[in-house]
């Protein structure tokens, strides 16, 4: 996965919940949990995926929140929401907890930014 930073977590091979094929470094959602797959689906349905205790990964994020255009600040808290491209921003509702930014994103922008995974 090229867009690993530091790997700390627990790597699980697993059926992604969200995207329902996954390719190498996009984020996922498995149930409740969120993640980053470390290689694309395989012809099982399964994809392995990192799971974090304090991984850094480069993921792309967008300036958003519930009520629009915002800009996202180091330690803003990040969201997975399924039907959103990209998937990570700092929206809320229909989100699930994905990590932590280490970067700004301007408002409205979407930017691939480093973000530490959330336990």
């Amino acid at each position: 996965m090229k867009n690993l930073v530091h790997k700390d977590g627990i790597e699980l091979s697993v059926v992604c919940t969200d995207p329902t094929a996954p390719a190498s470094g996009d984020p996922v959602r498995v149930g409740a949990m969120c993640g980053v797959a470390l290689t694309a689906e395989r012809a099982d349905g399964t994809t392995s995926v990192l799971f974090p205790h304090g991984s850094v990964v480069n993921l792309s994020v967008k300036g958003v929140q519930d009520a629009g255009n915002v800009a996202v600040a180091v330690g803003d808290a990040l969201f997975y929401v399924d039907a959103d491209t990209p998937k990570v921003s700092k929206k809320v509702t229909g989100g699930t907890k994905i990590g932590y930014a280490l970067a700004a994103v301007t408002s409205g922008a979407t930017a691939t930014i480093k973000v530490k995974l959330a336990n």
